[in-house]
């Protein structure tokens, strides 16, 4: 059996990172900066009002002033205050010549033509000044940052329409089996819902991916390649789900083999041992063949398909796990590594969850980490270090 590091490793050599494109903004979150992005100008580029209150000379205060005049937010015009008044001012209303603090509304009377300070203020009160943000020239996103809210709003906020980028890849889920049926459908004697496509399309999602749920297909490996003809034109990754082990009726496996440029083989992991990987179409799409099994397809999707979206969406694709002591003694086979699930609390401890099993979905559901145990431990005493993965 081959190793899990050396079915990574081959995974990680074939993918490429997306080819960038320049969006719009409206576009652009979830995908990863191509550039680095710099402000042309200062940010804020004048200074100006932190606080609704009254420009003012500090030594001037406390006192009774006259109001002068009124700034508001986006006023062009120049004013300016000299000793012994104050002008109203609001948030974000530019600073008057001669004024050096702000008096915030709640410290006066709130009066339109003379106001009653109360109280000293420092030089530079509620002042935001010019560049104490950004400066000028300063690169305020670098490649490979990841565009979410907040980044969107600096890109936006030094003037920016649009960014080059990687997009998110898109990625085409299909579950084959003949006993799979859509969720709120009557089950006959035989058949089971398909879970795995919308388990499989939401793990990409959550990955920074966009995920297209195709449904599933029967055993017949001629369906199926009509189905991967018709996606491979809209589809940076394909994923399957099923037909990928040694018995009869194995569609992908039937499918695929004749090409040449997919391999199947058995990788020493449990769950998750029968695994498929390789390209398709002059694009050459990377296609991963995973396991039925729900428990085995979800693990698979971790271990080897979402480090592969990393390096497609141009990101490091080295997920580090974490240690955590376990709470129940643990079992596993020789020379296979084991993919536990567990419960990570956030005491540095990891309970195993009731129900170990490839099929149970469940008990999955109830997990929040994988616990790693090694091809060469089958026994694991409760209390003991563990490296842990988090899903």
């Amino acid at each position: 059996m081959r190793s899990v590091d050396a079915h990574l490793a081959e995974i990680l050599a074939t993918v490429r990172p997306l080819a960038p494109l320049e969006l719009e903004l409206e576009r652009a979150l979830g995908t990863t900066l191509a550039e680095d992005v710099s402000s042309s100008v200062p940010l804020p580029p004048f200074d100006n009002s932190a606080m609704d209150g009254y420009a003012v000379r500090a030594e001037d205060v406390p006192g009774t002033l006259p109001v002068i005049d009124d700034v508001a937010a986006g006023s062009d015009e120049l004013r300016a205050v000299g000793p012994g008044h104050a002008v109203r001012i609001m948030t974000g209303a530019p600073m008057p010549a001669g004024a050096d603090s702000v008096v915030p509304v709640e410290w006066t009377d709130g009066g339109t033509v003379s106001v009653r300070i109360n109280r000293d203020v420092p030089v530079g009160n509620a002042i935001r000044r010019a560049g104490e943000d950004v400066q000028a020239g300063e690169v305020v996103l670098k490649a490979g940052t990841v565009i979410g809210p907040a980044q969107l709003g600096i890109i936006a906020g030094v003037g920016r329409r649009r960014v080059w980028v990687r997009p998110q890849p898109r990625v085409v889920v299909i579950s084959t089996g003949a006993e799979l049926v859509e969720p709120g459908a009557p089950l006959n004697r035989g058949q089971i819902w398909d879970s795995n496509s919308f388990t499989l399309t939401a793990a990409v999602r959550e990955a920074g991916a966009e995920g297209f749920r195709a449904g599933s297909v029967g055993d017949d490996p001629a369906v199926l390649l009509d189905q991967l003809d018709t996606h491979l034109v809209r589809a940076d990754a394909i994923i399957t789900s099923g037909g990928v082990s040694m018995g009869a009726y194995e569609p992908v496996k039937e499918a695929l083999s004749p090409l040449g440029t997919v391999r199947f083989e058995k990788v020493a992991m449990q769950p998750g041992m029968p695994q498929g990987f390789g390209v398709l179409g002059d694009d050459r799409v990377p296609i991963f063949a995973l396991p039925g099994n729900p428990v085995s397809s979800f693990v698979s999707f971790m271990l080897f398909v979402r480090p592969a979206l990393d390096k497609m969406r141009g990101l490091p694709t080295d997920t580090a796990p974490v240690t955590a002591y376990v709470t129940a003694a643990l079992r596993s086979p020789s020379g296979r590594r084991s993919y536990l699930r567990g419960v990570l609390s956030s005491d540095g401890t990891v309970a195993p969850v009731h129900g170990q099993g490839s099929h149970q979905l469940a008990a999955l559901a109830s997990a929040n980490a994988l616990i790693v145990v090694p091809e060469d431990v089958t026994e694991v005493p409760g209390g003991s270090e563990v490296e842990v993965i988090r899903i």
